[in-house]
């Protein structure tokens, strides 16, 4: 049930994950597949770029992504069920709809066994809505109940910990992964936790009261439904106490710093260090008794966020536990729960108006639960072996190109560059699907008890993580499902993975101009790689072990190049008043310029020496930022924009394409933009790292 802060420092990945649609509609299981073609992903045009999406009345030299992409933007409309809508997302709605037609197969199968047992059963009791719906409050009734009970903080800490493997939130927020330090074992890891809200912002900034209002309205409609008492004075109790802690909290731009968030304490060091919270109730909750030691990740929001838990009354922490219960809770009850999360989580807080239907909630269910179940069902039918093939040729493409730019960089000593090439041959490389997949034989699901599968999934995995503590890390393991579409780079094992899902048009298109593969899933390849040697990811070595080995002075050479970029995208305003946070998104912006420029170098390797192709009047060069712009291009509602603007490590799509682009000098080349053009950058001042 929880979204482990790692994701966020020990894997990079290409996009965030998108909100959650909590939504329920009257839809029972389909009997057949969808009628749309599932065998392939459309294609962009019949060399692989939308031609027609362009504005041609535009210019790259006002905006890449407008010439790009503008007639296309102009005639996008964002589904009512959407907050945003774009390239990733029609790609994602065919992931879906295969999907869905491999549980379908799996639910009507009452006579499978195994991996497609447990699938076909999940979605059966997800779409039997009819006994969602007659059920009510009651699977709650023994969750809530539990917390009822409680007399004292430590036994709401050791609910807390609980939560850990089932419904609710707390205070700090436990995760077993690699240790960055020594990457070759499992360890502990704990980060700050207690805000329920997209971000710290919302509590304090002035531009977000309504949203405060409706949060307070929603935690007391939540407390209602539940039959909790005084729930009013509750709900007005409850984010008194959250905007405390989010004063003290780091803010996410801090929170990627990968040396301040590695603070190694022994366990039995908790009480001391943070006081007021019961550490030792809150690890038996949270079965971590047996460990020993544990990494702190904002070391210095621990002891304030534990006095504000040790002061603050135990009524209202029991308020606050059974409301995080009941919010995460809800897209598994019935309508009036569903429908008020949908109304604040969704409507209020990203701007989607109507409900997402039930099957694609269904879908997400089975995907985030039994996502390699899943998976190896999805391709065995919709991944063909030679994409594969294909795939290894680019990376290897790309890992040629940053290997020539870091033996040609000029601020860069040879001691830290022969670390470096180290590094980048020691990447890992992981294609379309685990090679070993994931064993579900001990998780149980049950026909009719949706609420109970849901539970035991949360246990089933918080078990098998806490399980693995202090042992050998499973380096085949993957932290995405093969229908996702996305990609990541994990610092700790330095690999690159490139899930089945993603290798379709626009990003890939195996009938499509080479130019145009290679900006678009060259491109993000090259983001991925180029994410080993971020601000953050290169403070890894070539093992995956966070250490110091750049040589000072290059360090601060990185870091000026580093800080002009990121001045450059703060500098950028989105929405009135809002602008990017150059800080929080430092890692991907220097992802995507070095994407673009590995993509660049590759498809010029990939010619060997012979002159590009012009296909409708572009050059090779044109073709290589136009295929990086058609994959980015979205439009977002502005509730979504200002959420994402302070929550997400990405920058907005128009950003992703025109920034990195004007600090390219073959941008300027390609499309002869001149001084006075709106993208034009002085020679001087564009930033050069990788």
């Amino acid at each position: 049930m929880k979204t482990a802060w790692l994701a966020a420092a020990c894997a990079a990945a290409l996009l965030a994950a998108a909100p959650a649609a909590f939504a329920a509609d009257t839809a029972a299981i389909a009997p057949e597949t969808p009628a749309r073609d599932l065998s392939k992903a459309p294609r962009m045009g019949p060399w692989g770029f939308d031609m027609a999406g362009r504005d041609t009345a535009s210019a790259a030299g006002r905006s890449l992504f407008e010439y790009a992409n503008g007639t296309y933007m102009q005639k996008l409309t964002i589904p009512a069920d959407r907050s945003t809508y774009g390239a990733f997302n029609v790609l994602d709605e065919l992931s879906k709809d295969r999907m869905r037609a491999v549980v379908d197969k799996a639910a009507a199968n009452t006579a499978a066994t195994g991996p497609e047992a447990k699938v076909g059963a999940l979605y059966r009791s997800f779409m039997d809505e009819a006994r969602v719906e007659a059920l009510g409050a009651k699977p709650l009734a023994a969750d809530i109940a539990g917390v009822r009970a409680a007399r004292s903080r430590a036994d709401v800490a050791r609910l807390m910990g609980a939560t850990a493997a089932g419904f609710g939130q707390s205070f700090f927020n436990p995760q077993v992964y690699d240790d960055a330090k020594d990457p070759l074992k499992y360890a502990l890891y704990l980060s700050q936790g207690g805000l329920t809200l997209p971000d710290r912002d919302y509590y304090l900034d002035a531009k977000f009261e309504p949203q405060r209002k409706a949060y307070e309205a929603y935690i007391a409609r939540m407390l209602g439904l539940a039959g909790w008492p005084s729930p009013e004075a509750n709900a007005k109790a409850i984010v008194a106490m959250e905007t405390e802690v989010a004063r003290v909290s780091w803010t996410r731009a801090e929170r990627r710093d990968d040396d301040k968030t590695y603070n190694p304490m022994e366990t039995a060091e908790l009480a001391a260090f943070a006081p007021g919270f019961d550490w030792n109730a809150f690890l038996a909750g949270a079965k971590l008794t047996a460990a020993k030691r544990v990494v702190v990740a904002e070391n210095t929001a621990f002891p304030k966020i534990a006095a504000i838990y040790g002061k603050t009354d135990v009524e209202t922490l029991k308020a606050w536990l059974a409301f995080t219960t009941i919010d995460q809770a809800a897209g598994y009850l019935s309508k009036d729960f569903d429908q008020a999360k949908f109304e604040f989580r969704t409507k209020t807080l990203s701007g989607a108006t109507a409900q997402t239907p039930r099957w694609k909630r269904g879908v997400n269910l089975v995907d985030g639960n039994l996502g390699e179940a899943l998976g190896k069902l999805y391709v065995d039918t919709y991944f063909p072996p030679e994409n594969k093939a294909r795939m290894e040729a680019l990376v290897g493409d790309i890992q040629a190109a940053l290997r020539a730019r870091i033996q040609k960089l000029d601020w860069m000593g040879p001691e830290t560059k022969q670390k470096a090439l180290e590094k980048l041959g020691k990447f890992t490389v992981k294609i379309g699907y685990p090679d070993k997949w994931r064993d579900y034989s001990a998780l149980r699901i049950v026909d009719g008890d949706l609420y109970g599968n849901v539970e035991r999934a949360a246990a089933f995995d918080w078990n098998f993580r806490t399980a693995r503590l202090n042992q050998p890390v499973d380096r085949a393991e993957w932290e995405m499902t093969p229908a996702t579409i996305n990609a990541y780079y994990s610092s700790t094992k330095n690999e690159i993975v490139f899930p089945a899902a993603i290798l379709q048009p626009p990003f890939f298109d195996p009938e499509g101009d080479a130019a145009v593969n290679y900006g678009g899933i060259g491109g993000v390849i090259g983001h991925e790689i180029t994410h080993g040697f971020d601000d953050q990811g290169r403070k890894s070595d070539g093992d995956g072990r966070l250490s110091e080995w750049w040589t000072k002075d290059d360090e601060a050479k990185f870091m000026v190049q580093a800080e002009r970029l990121g001045a450059q995208y703060s500098a950028t305003e989105v929405l009135p008043g809002s602008k990017i946070d150059g800080g929080l998104t430092m890692g991907e912006n220097i992802a995507d310029l070095g994407g673009l420029l590995l993509a660049l170098d590759a498809y010029h390797l990939s010619l060997k020496g012979q002159p590009a192709p012009v296909i409708d009047g572009l050059t090779g060069d044109q073709r290589v930022f136009l295929g990086w712009a058609q994959v980015w291009r979205a439009k977002y509602r502005d509730d979504f924009m200002k959420q994402i603007l302070v929550s997400d490590p990405h920058s907005p799509p128009a950003a992703r394409v025109d920034l990195p682009a004007r600090n390219i000098d073959a941008f300027y080349d390609a499309f002869g933009v001149k001084p006075g053009d709106p993208m034009y950058v002085p020679p001087e001042k564009r930033v050069r790292i990788w």
